[in-house]
């Protein structure tokens, strides 16, 4: 990080010195960054990030004497997190729960069990998601199979007359999404 984006500290950081105190010397406040950085480097708007502190998932490592929020490397991580768990599906109000429910465990096995629950049960959610999918990418690819046909009919025959093609393989059915613009 560029030596000007670092602000000092108004506490001191677990296992570091004060200001006044501190050697130049690289420490523990080095590695914090505003939180102008944190968005740029995840790709994120500060107000998300206002959002994911007022949420309760993130909070800042410390404070610069201008009470500026600072960031450790560890903010990142949990910023990808909470990205990655929008993108299967969890709302902000889901991951909410998980990490309140995360910090009330009583034992790490606890804690780790309750989590494995959570993505077992994301999981099996996406598994039936991709099943769906892949149906209708079939569905979707016998329907343009199907229409191409289409093409090669004579320009003046009349719609009306659609229902009843001699083009088509009559070993295969119509798809259903040709059937459904069929039916009246």
């Amino acid at each position: 990080m560029n030596p000007h984006h670092r602000l000092p500290l108004l506490r001191k950081i677990e296992g570091g010195a004060s200001d006044e105190e501190s050697p130049p010397r690289e420490s523990p406040r080095d590695d914090l960054m505003q939180i102008g950085d944190l968005a740029k480097e995840t790709g994120k708007t500060v107000r998300a990030i206002h959002l994911y502190e007022e949420l309760g998932l993130l909070a800042p490592a410390a404070r610069s004497k201008g009470r500026f929020r600072l960031y450790g490397r560890e903010a990142l991580v949990r910023i990808r997190w909470i990205g990655r768990l929008q993108e299967m599906g969890f709302s902000l109000g889901d991951i909410r729960t998980i990490v309140h429910e995360w910090e009330r465990a009583e034992s790490a096995p606890g804690a780790m069990r309750r989590m494995r629950q959570v993505y077992a049960r994301k999981l099996e959610e996406t598994r039936e998601q991709k099943r769906r999918i892949e149906a209708l990418e079939h569905e979707l690819q016998t329907s343009l199979e199907y229409l191409d046909t289409c093409d090669v009919c004579d320009p003046q025959r009349l719609l009306s007359a659609c229902d009843c093609c001699d083009l088509h393989d009559k070993e295969k059915d119509v798809p259903e999404l040709v059937l459904g613009f069929r039916a009246h």
